[in-house]
């Protein structure tokens, strides 16, 4: 028997992602999460991506990236325009707002004793001014509007330390995800009173993972980390399967010249700072992070490493 629900929640997701990895079929998966079977099929066609395996690719389901993409779409939608196809309704408003110097709530009233049939509200109208859904109309065209003392703009958000390379210089095509070797980063701390932390990074296209756990959370134990796992693949497979990595203004991540400093000599790789307070910058790791629900106690020290195919 099916739900009687819409769409698929984020931990239905995630739990569909655990049934495929663990080889059931779509047909038992949707009768486990109590969905259509086309339902099951339709999700994994929108969250499969190409996962990297030995020296081949193995396409495989991404709750998160299935995730991802139904928010979008979600935001992507919106009711469609209150003033429909009625042209000659919306060039009555523009022309009294534009010409004769009507304020939007005298414009609507003049089109209703007009007769027009469409009806808006004088709020919608402001709206629709803001949005530039009139031919001719804009707000330096309302009187009382510009005579309203302007509100106050929120300060920009702002690199905590300012030395450090934000992710404001990032190269717009890394944040495309269009080029393999660009990874995000950050740290998950357990329960209080607990010392252990794990280090999770995530490549921005393949959403490739590497979770390190680690006994503490300073700068230096983070530094030995990257240490170790660039000795673990040599320099020159290191350097093609990281390029970059975009940490946040954690304290952990602040011995900046260290952690750039290759083991081999030179650098390493490139380091962006997201902005304070803004993880959504780094989402895939953050999403990634949400949804381990990991245990520190039984946690090992574990790496996930696959060569790189296309490191362009």
């Amino acid at each position: 028997m099916t739900k009687k629900q819409h769409y698929m929640t984020k931990e239905e997701r995630y739990k569909l992602e655990g049934l495929l990895a663990a080889k059931v079929k779509p047909t038992e998966a949707a009768r486990e999460l109590g969905f259509t079977v086309q339902t099951i099929y339709n999700e994994i066609r929108r969250g499969t991506y190409m996962h990297t395996v030995g020296y081949r690719d193995v396409p495989r389901y991404s709750a998160a990236k299935g995730q991802d993409i139904f928010e979008k779409r979600q935001r992507n939608k919106g009711r469609p325009l209150k003033i429909g196809h009625d042209h000659e309704y919306a060039a009555f408003l523009d022309r009294k707002m534009k010409e004769d110097r009507y304020s939007p709530a005298a414009a609507l009233e003049e089109a209703r004793k007009a007769g027009y049939k469409t009806r808006l509200s004088v709020q919608t109208i402001y709206t629709y001014i803001d949005r530039g859904f009139f031919l001719r109309m804009n707000n330096e065209d309302l009187w009382e509007k510009t005579k309203r003392a302007p509100r106050q703009k929120r300060a920009a958000p702002k690199v905590a330390h300012k030395d450090l390379p934000s992710i404001e210089k990032r190269p717009e095509w890394i944040g495309d995800r269009s080029v393999l070797g660009h990874w995000e980063g950050d740290l998950v701390v357990g329960c209080k009173g607990t010392a252990p932390v794990l280090l999770t990074l995530t490549e921005r296209v393949k959403r490739e993972e590497v979770i390190i756990k680690l006994p503490d959370r300073r700068a230096a134990t983070v530094r030995r980390a990257f240490d170790r796992l660039e000795r673990s693949l040599g320099k020159s497979s290191f350097r093609e399967k990281f390029q970059s990595v975009t940490l946040d203004n954690g304290s952990e991540f602040m011995e900046y010249e260290a952690l750039i400093r290759s083991v081999f000599g030179g650098k390493r790789f490139d380091v962006w700072y997201t902005h304070a307070g803004a993880p959504y910058e780094k989402g895939a790791n953050e999403n990634h992070n949400q949804s381990k629900r990991m245990t520190f106690s039984s946690m090992l020290l574990t790496i996930f490493v696959t060569p790189c195919m296309d490191c362009r």
